[in-house]
């Protein structure tokens, strides 16, 4: 199955150079280039992508406000939005996550590793750089502990594996990896991910991981 990708990025030779690489792999091809956020959310919607490759900083609306406005429609729930951006800085981390994002990476990452996350969120997994984990992490060190009823009341959601499970997605272990650490198949371990999502309202791994978080069940170190 071929991945349908829609690029918004302001710099034309930024996306004169993301069609090559992306058209280059036989899975992967592009369906359309935006160089403002407000065009991204017209062509998100006429392409039919399955990743957009979003910048954060547009003229007019940014990439982290159309990331919302795509997320937050019904009609492109399949979507996923992979931000890349060259600041990686803190706020910009969460905001992009809190907007819907899937992942966020550098535009200084390595031509093999952006197309590997191109992939990675087109399965609906997170993907984060380790500069924007650290981010993201310090962001909730800063953070006052949520309330206890609060927590309580989001979590008593799942069950007692499925919050296990969270909390080892929150930790970034893969299916496969978590299927081997709590001695089950990667198939089971991916359905209680699955239904953890779904109590949750999360829209992907990574959304799991900000209420994780946010609840309590996992703290940063």
């Amino acid at each position: 199955m071929t991945i349908r990708v829609l690029l918004a990025d302001d710099q034309k030779l930024i996306l004169a150079g993301f069609r090559v690489l992306i058209d280059s792999a036989d899975d992967l091809t592009v369906v359309g280039e935006a160089t403002t956020g407000a065009e991204a959310v017209t062509l998100a919607r006429q392409a039919r992508a399955d990743v957009v490759l979003m910048d954060i900083r547009m003229p007019g609306m940014d990439g982290i406000e159309a990331t919302r406005q795509i997320t937050g429609d019904e009609d492109l729930a399949g979507v996923r939005v992979l931000i890349l951006t060259t600041f990686e800085i803190d706020e910009n981390v969460l905001r992009a996550l809190r907007a819907g994002a899937s992942g966020f990476l550098s535009k200084g990452v390595e031509p093999a590793d952006l197309l590997a996350g191109i992939r990675t969120v087109a399965r609906g997994e997170s993907l984060l750089s380790p500069k924007a984990t650290q981010a993201l992490i310090t962001q909730f060190l800063d953070q006052p502990a949520p309330a206890p009823g609060a927590a309580a009341a989001v979590l008593d959601q799942l069950t007692g594996r499925e919050r296990e499970i969270a909390a080892l997605v929150a930790e970034g272990l893969s299916n496969d990896e978590i299927a081997e650490r709590l001695f089950v198949s990667p198939l089971t371990a991916k359905t209680h991910v699955n239904r953890a999502m779904t109590k949750l309202g999360a829209r992907d791994r990574a959304q799991l991981v900000m209420i994780a978080y946010q609840s309590g069940l996992v703290r940063p170190w």
